[in-house]
């Protein structure tokens, strides 16, 4: 009787959690770049979070419905392309860019504007009459269920039909793992944006104006920064990076265009940031690829149902040993 409870124990504890060495050993360089892929959609979506913290110190938690009108907004240009849910269509090289450059445009556009709205509706007004950072905070939660359930309504709760406009295939191997073209054009355009994103706001007048209102913004102002503008062009940039974030989450995973998409992978790019250093871009770029990775680890070790857990662990280990991130300079400070 001891020796069937013990049994029977002992394989629920297996069916609880692994600790699978061996797995982890041989996905470890599959898991290291499909955890890239993912990480870096995780850091352009983290952006949004640190400028928006950067500039008015507010954690703006309406920016993962952002991120999901953006995913709505490259789904629909497939649409409005021709592409039906099924099989992948076998359309020429130049055709399938400019395709891919329309739903980037359109999603960065939509995302961009409805942040745009979100500032203007939501969060001027409360600035305008000198609201507690309290009530900043409410304001997003609310507008971000606003969002959410107004998406309910429109498409209703069910995810919309997978389409692809790219098949994945691998391009080369290394060693035994299989990199595909998906991985390797998300991964590097999401590169190249974040680096863009750091040059505009370590290089350009405009940036200079974020970093500046960062910094001080009442000095800011009187050297004759206009606020106003530069905090609206912070929730634009940050709309329209989750918009390209939510163009390659639809490459990779098709069918996972839903109302309430962004909820975790909003949260998972707010950790990601925090990671990084809040307020930090660099930080952002940082945060987002470590957590990716990390949370391919975990899921090769202790099963796949651990793989959130892995993440939000490593966010509170991070959070007691080095409470500012670990690149840990504000967006004003910030070498760039």
């Amino acid at each position: 009787m001891t020796y069937h409870l013990a049994l029977t124990l002992a394989q629920t504890e297996s069916h609880w959690i692994d600790f699978n060495v061996g797995l982890l050993r041989d996905e470890f360089w599959s898991n290291t770049i499909d955890g890239l892929a993912y990480g870096s959609i995780y850091a352009l979506v983290a952006i949004g979070y640190t400028l928006v913290y950067g500039v008015l110190r507010l954690i703006n938690f309406a920016h993962s419905e952002v991120f999901v009108v953006g995913a709505f907004g490259a789904y629909f240009t497939f649409v409005g392309l021709g592409y039906q849910p099924g099989p992948t269509s076998d359309s020429g090289i130049v055709p399938l860019i400019v395709n891919l450059l329309l739903a980037g445009i359109v999603a960065m556009v939509a995302s961009g504007v409805i942040a745009l709205i979100l500032e203007r509706v939501a969060y001027r007004p409360l600035r305008k009459r000198n609201a507690p950072r309290l009530v900043f905070l409410i304001t997003a939660i609310g507008a971000s269920f606003a969002i959410q359930q107004a998406l309910l309504i429109w498409r209703g709760g069910n995810p919309e039909p997978a389409i692809r406009l790219l098949r994945p295939q691998a391009v080369f191997e290394f060693g035994t793992t299989r990199i595909t073209n998906i991985q390797i054009i998300v991964f590097v355009a999401s590169l190249l944006l974040l680096v863009v994103a750091d040059a505009f706001v370590g290089r350009t007048r405009l940036g200079r104006g974020i970093r500046a209102v960062a910094q001080d913004p009442d000095t800011a102002a009187l050297m004759g920064v206009n606020k106003e503008r530069v905090i609206m062009l912070t929730f634009v940039l940050g709309g329209a990076l989750a918009g390209a974030a939510a163009l390659f989450y639809v490459m990779q995973i098709p069918q996972g265009v839903l109302y309430n998409g962004g909820f975790l992978l909003g949260i998972k790019a707010f950790t990601a940031a925090v990671l990084g250093g809040i307020g930090n871009l660099r930080g952002a770029l940082l945060g987002g690829l470590l957590l990716g990775v990390v949370e391919n680890y975990g899921q090769s070790l202790f099963g796949g149902e651990w793989r959130d857990v892995v993440a939000f662990v490593l966010l509170i280990v991070i959070l007691m040993v080095r409470p500012t991130g670990i690149l840990g300079e504000s967006l004003g400070k910030a070498r760039v």
